[in-house]
């Protein structure tokens, strides 16, 4: 639910079981049919006991049976250069930098994607398109950045941007919008969700009002059957959810970019952190006849 790509399941207490091969396969087996609900493409199983250490560091000689990796050699060895988004180029804008009159400089960290200096991009929301001067670093100048580095970057124009912008390629660009859909995970426990009360939202450096318009349905976990019959959530709970923000966020769907698909809510009466989501897409069924998305 979360959109983890890459499961490890460790089948642990082999030794309670006399290390039994078909007791394994047999939670393979039902594991395996669980998870064809979910999008999940990449599952790894490992029996071990963390008793005596089976499987864990060392190979197991109790379960001569078992050819595959141990839990240690897999995590460090799984692939997940793959899982980069190289493709988008998104820059939330944290910091304005201006030392002196001669220098201009928007600093922040790459969501994804790569830059190089040249490329045309675009300030949002504003729209205004300006060329990438340079990419400035405290150890000199680079040729080119890519995702999850912290740069500064010169335009050749002057743009009015501040921090919660956001700067991306002029021909590829995020879902403009105030309304979206969302898998949200409720965090608070004290207060259970309202579609009453306002939030702050808080998406890459962007911070806005939020309004929960619905509570589509809630999430069984252990099973995944969608109930409709509620009407708020408890801590713990996973629904979807309809939003709308008072000024329109620059968002990508969660399964393609988790740094701009991504979003906590936050009471703005205590300052908690309620809840933690992953934006699906826009939110179509609330767009006005007459008024186009951006």
């Amino acid at each position: 639910l979360l959109g983890i790509p890459h499961l490890l399941v460790a089948v642990n207490k082999m030794d309670l079981v006399d290390w039994s091969k078909e007791v394994f396969e047999k939670i393979v087996e039902d594991y395996t049919a669980f998870s064809e609900k979910l999008n999940v493409h990449d599952i790894t199983f490992i029996p071990v006991s963390a008793l005596t250490g089976d499987n864990v560091v060392e190979p197991s000689t109790n379960m001569p049976w078992y050819q595959g990796e141990t839990v240690l050699r897999h995590l460090e060895t799984v692939t997940i250069a793959a899982d980069r988004n190289l493709v988008d180029f998104r820059f939330p804008v944290q910091y304005v930098i201006r030392p002196h009159l001669d220098f201009r400089g928007y600093a922040g960290r790459i969501s994804s994607g790569t830059i190089r200096p040249g490329e045309e991009v675009m300030a949002l929301p504003s729209g205004m398109q300006s060329t990438v001067k340079e990419i400035v670093t405290a150890d000199g100048n680079l040729d080119e950045a890519a995702d999850q580095q912290s740069v500064t970057l010169t335009l050749t124009d002057e743009l009015d941007i501040s921090r919660g912008d956001m700067i991306v390629r002029k021909n590829n660009l995020p879902t403009v919008d105030t309304r979206f859909d969302a898998t949200l995970c409720w965090m608070d426990d004290e207060k259970t969700l309202s579609t009453v009360n306002h939030y702050l939202l808080q998406q890459t450096t962007r911070l806005v009002s939020a309004h929960v318009r619905e509570l589509v349905h809630c999430i069984d976990v252990n099973t995944l059957h969608r109930d409709t019959t509620k009407t708020t959530m408890q801590l713990n709970e996973i629904g979807r959810v309809q939003i709308e923000t008072s000024s329109p966020l620059f968002f990508d769907s969660y399964d393609r970019n988790r740094e701009t698909g991504g979003f906590v809510l936050i009471d703005p009466s205590t300052n908690r952190t309620v809840a933690a989501g992953m934006i699906r897409g826009r939110t179509e069924a609330y767009e006005a006849p007459g008024r186009p998305h951006e």
